[in-house]
């Protein structure tokens, strides 16, 4: 497990959506979760630098956890369906967050990440319970929210599900972004993105292969 979360968060700066030491990488486990640890560079890092967080906050590791253990806790003890967690400060995200602006259903894309758009959570300083709690009132019914004047953070099933889906809301993000240099954004209507959202409740799933 400490080595996929390593290997995630090197991913996620690969990919552009995250530099440096900032955003944060974890991933459930029994008894809690292993999270990045704070102020590393990652490809500074050794598997053995991630660090496992209890669900009662207590740290086991070699160094500390990443200032947001707080709200990566919260996720996973709010959404059971949670199996990994990516915090990121990705250019476009950031941006839209950093005017405090949602993304409304300008793509059907946006079902995506469970319902008609990706709201932005309210600000509260980083590494506070404030904050946490801002993400998981932007999360209700959701996979993904920016984090005014911060970044975005999304969940999955499992690490590769989470930074696919967070490269995914960045390039949303992008768009959503460019489509504001044009004017008002035409909005899909609400029954429209219902009949999306049910779509993508079975989106991606492979039927079973026929009996031979």
């Amino acid at each position: 497990m400490h080595a996929a979360v390593l290997a995630t968060a090197r991913a996620m700066n690969a990919s552009g959506i995250n530099r440096g030491a900032a955003g944060n990488v974890s991933a459930r486990c029994a008894g809690g979760f292993v999270i990045t640890p704070t102020g590393m560079p990652y490809d500074e890092c050794v598997a053995a630098d991630m660090v496992k967080v209890g669900a009662d906050g207590t740290v086991s590791g070699r160094r500390a956890p990443s200032s947001e253990w707080r709200f990566h806790r919260d996720i996973y003890v709010a959404r059971p369906e949670a199996g990994a967690v990516i915090h990121a400060h990705s250019p476009f995200a950031t941006t839209l967050a950093c005017q405090e602006l949602g993304i409304p259903p300008f793509h059907y894309m946006i079902a995506r990440f469970g319902g008609d758009t990706v709201r932005c959570a309210a600000y509260a300083t980083f590494g506070t319970q404030e904050l946490s709690d801002a993400m998981l009132a932007a999360l209700v019914e959701r996979r993904a929210c920016l984090m005014a004047h911060h970044g975005m953070v999304v969940f999955g099933r499992d690490l590769k599900e989470a930074l696919a889906l967070a490269v995914e809301l960045e390039t949303l993000c992008e768009q959503y972004w460019r489509v504001l240099q044009l004017g008002a954004p035409k909005l899909l209507p609400a029954e429209e993105m219902a009949r999306v959202i049910e779509k993508f409740a079975g989106y991606g799933q492979q039927p079973a292969p026929a009996a031979e």
